[in-house]
C-alpha cells in the first residue's frame, strides 16, 4: 500500500511530535511514523523542564502540567549551591504525562499517525514500512532517537563525535524536599532528584559506567540514601543512555533531522527535550520556504550555548579536584552560579555566559 504526505516524520517522542505540531501550523500534510504506540512513551530521563522548555513549549500551543520547581542545587564536595530562574520556575513533568498531552495536541492540530509500524528503509525519498507498505513525501524528518536509522540511512552519521553515559532512573513516592532540583556529586556519576509531584520524585543516577545501577551509586550519598531509604517505588527501574553527539550536518537532500538523532547534550545540562522544543519551530519554517540551509543555521545557533554547559559539567563530573574548588567558589559568590544559570536558560546576553565563568575562575584564583 503507498500512503503521501508533505512531510513524513520519523519517530513519535516529543522531538517529533514537536516537529509535526509546528509544521501543522504552517498548514503542512504531516504523518508521525513510529514502531511503538500508541500509548504513552516512556523513556529514562531527568524529566525536569526548564523554564526555556516550557516557554518553547507554550508558543507550540502545548500546556503541561507538573510539579513546580524555582531552580538548581548542586550538592558536592562538603558543599551546597543553588540558584533560582530569574522571574519564572520550571516544572517537574513524568515523560508519560509530557508524550500524552504533546500527541493530543499533535492530534487535535490535523497530524496523521502511523503507530506500531516500523520503517525499515528510506528508497528514492521513501519511507519504507515493512517489506510491503509505502509512505511518498517530499520532505523526511528523522526524529528516532540518538540511534538514528533515518541518520545512518541518508549518510549524516559520517564523522559524528560521540561521547557517551549511562543512566537509570526510578520514582519514589515520597513528597518532594526542596523547591529545586538536586543535582548530588559523586565520583564520576551524579544523581538527579526531580519533584514530579506533590508525593513524587523522581531520581536518576548517570555515569560514565554502563553497569552502575541506581542502588550501588547511592552508596555514595548517604544523606539521599537516608531520604529514600524505605520509601515505595511508583516505577520500575528504567536506563538509557546519556550522550553528547556532534554531527557536521543535519540535512541531507529531502531528508532533515531534529532532537537526538540531530545531536545531543548530555542529560547533565537538563536541555535535552528543550533543544528539540526550539528546533521544531525553525525546521517547520525552512521547509514552508523551501531553505534548509536556513535550519542548518539555526539548529547550529540553538545548540551552542547547551554544548558548552555540557562540556563544563562533563569536566567537572570527571575532576574531583576541580569539584572542590569550583563548588566552594560558587557558593561564595553566588551571584555568578545565578548568573551562570540565567544564561543556560538563554535569559541575557550570549556573553555573559564567558563573563560568570570568568568570574568563577578569577574567585578559584583569589581562593
Amino acid at each position: 500500500m503507498v500512503k503521501t504526505a508533505d512531510v513524513a516524520v520519523v519517530g513519535g517522542g516529543p522531538a517529533g511530535l514537536a516537529a509535526a505540531i509546528a509544521l501543522r501550523a504552517h498548514g503542512a500534510d504531516v504523518v508521525v511514523i513510529d514502531g511503538a504506540g500508541p500509548g504513552p512513551i516512556d523513556k529514562a530521563c531527568g524529566e525536569g523542564l526548564m523554564p526555556d522548555s516550557l516557554e518553547a513549549l507554550r508558543k507550540l500551543g502545548v500546556q503541561v502540567t507538573g510539579h513546580p520547581f524555582r531552580g538548581i542545587r548542586f550538592v558536592g564536595s562538603g558543599t551546597a549551591v543553588e540558584a533560582d530562574f530569574p522571574g519564572s520556575v520550571g516544572l517537574g513533568v513524568r515523560r508519560t504525562v509530557l508524550h500524552q498531552e504533546m500527541t493530543r495536541v499533535a492530534g487535535e492540530a490535523g497530524v496523521r499517525f502511523e503507530w506500531g509500524s516500523p520503517v525499515t528503509g528510506l528508497k528514492l525519498g521513501s519511507i519504507l514500512l515493512g517489506s510491503t507498505d509505502t509512505i511518498q513525501s517530499k520532505w523526511v524528518v528523522g526524529a528516532d532517537g540518538g540511534f538514528s536509522s533515518v541518520r545512518r540511512w541518508c549518510g549524516l552519521h559520517e564523522r559524528m563525535r560521540v561521547k557517551e553515559r549511562f543512566g537509570f532512573r526510578k520514582h519514589f513516592r515520597v513528597a518532594p524536599w526542596s523547591e529545586h532540583v538536586e543535582v548530588h556529586w559523586g565520583d564520576c556519576c551524579q544523581v538527579y532528584v526531580t519533584p514530579v509531584g506533590e508525593c513524587e520524585v523522581g531520581a536518576a543516577v548517570v555515569s560514565s559506567d554502563p553497569r552502575l545501577r541506581f542502588d550501588e551509586a547511592l552508596v555514595q550519598f548517604p544523606v539521599l540514601a537516608k531520604q529514600l531509604e524505605g520509601r515505595d517505588l511508583s516505577s520500575t527501574e528504567r536506563g538509557g543512555v546519556s550522550a553528547s553527539r556532534r554531527l557536521r550536518k543535519v540535512v541531507s537532500g529531502n531528508v532533515v533531522l531534529i532532537g537526538d538523532a540531530s545531536g545531543s547534550v548530555d542529560a547533565v545540562t537538563g536541555e535535552g527535550m528543550s533543544l528539540a522544543f526550539h528546533q521544531a519551530p525553525a525546521l517547520a519554517a525552512a521547509i514552508q520556504s523551501g531553505k534548509l540551509e536556513e535550519y542548518e543555521s539555526a539548529h547550529t545557533r540553538i545548540g551552542w550555548r547547551p554544548a558548552l554547559m555540557s562540556e563544563v559539567m562533563l569536566m567537572l563530573s570527571a575532576r574531583s579536584g576541580l569539584r572542590d574548588r569550583v563548588f566552594p567558589a560558587m557558593a561564595a559568590r553566588p551571584k555568578v552560579f545565578s548568573g551562570m544559570l540565567a544564561s543556560h536558560i538563554g535569559v541575557g546576553h550570549p556573553a555573559a555566559m564567558a563573563s560568570h565563568l570568568v568570574a568563577l575562575g578569577w574567585t578559584m584564583a583569589m581562593g
